[in-house]
């Protein structure tokens, strides 16, 4: 597989306070890599320097070799890289469809559609004309994968993607995964149920505090080893 995104020596803050120390990593085309750590490890700040809605030096963010680190993020979306954000910040006073609709503005071709999105997610097509901020957290999750999926990306991020919903919901979700990257696409998944971000993960960093504490195969790395990455433990 080819390298599809690189981090180099990434660094991020918000003013005086840094929030990342020199990460480096990498994600090849076709993998599902998970991204786990504490509350405040740095994991939304991770998401939000690929996406381009925090702005870093250009050449501590490569995309198929490219530097986009300072890149605002609408250019970053035009390479193709989408974002499921935290909180899934719909747009309160559009319906379901409409909020579907702007995740394709940018005009991507590729294999996903409105009939797609809701071929994957069948409530949302009963829910179309309703709006977005009407439905159950769970429903709002999946208007904002979907609306992230419209815009048909190569590299699509999601950010505590079951934060705050039912077992049963973020089972649904999480069923649905292998429909979203059956096609080859790539994905990041930050998470904070590390066991469900390991059954769908190939390869797996854990932050703490800002840092790379620990990286490697999903298989490979045993419970203890996640453990003290997890709370700092590590020798």
């Amino acid at each position: 597989m080819s390298e599809l995104l690189a981090l180099v020596g990434l660094n991020a803050h918000y003013g005086d306070f840094q929030a990342l120390y020199g990460l480096d990593m990498s994600v090849s085309e076709g993998e599902v890599v998970a991204i786990i750590g504490a509350n405040g490890a740095g994991k939304t700040t991770l998401m939000r320097s690929i996406s381009g809605l925090l702005q870093n030096a250009s050449e501590a963010v490569n995309y198929r070799g490219q530097p986009i680190g300072a890149l605002r993020a609408d250019q970053v979306a035009g390479f193709g890289i989408a974002l499921v954000p935290e909180g899934r910040q719909l747009f309160p006073s559009l319906s379901v469809e409409e909020n579907l609709m702007i995740g394709g503005k940018l005009g991507r071709s590729g294999p996903w559609s409105l009939k797609k999105v809701y071929d994957l997610f069948p409530i949302l097509l009963e829910r179309r004309n309703q709006a977005s901020t009407s439905l159950s957290g769970g429903q709002q999750q999946m208007v904002a994968i979907g609306r992230a999926l419209m815009a048909n990306p190569e590299l699509i991020l999601f950010d505590e993607v079951s934060l705050g919903l039912a077992p049963v919901i973020i089972r649904q979700i999480y069923d649905a995964l292998p429909g979203i990257v059956g096609d080859g696409m790539t994905a990041m998944i930050v998470e904070q149920d590390i066991k469900k971000a390991l059954s769908v993960s190939s390869r797996v960093y854990c932050l703490q505090e800002g840092r790379v504490s620990l990286e490697g195969a999903t298989n490979d790395i045993t419970h203890d080893q996640i453990t003290a990455a997890y709370f700092g433990l590590a020798s």
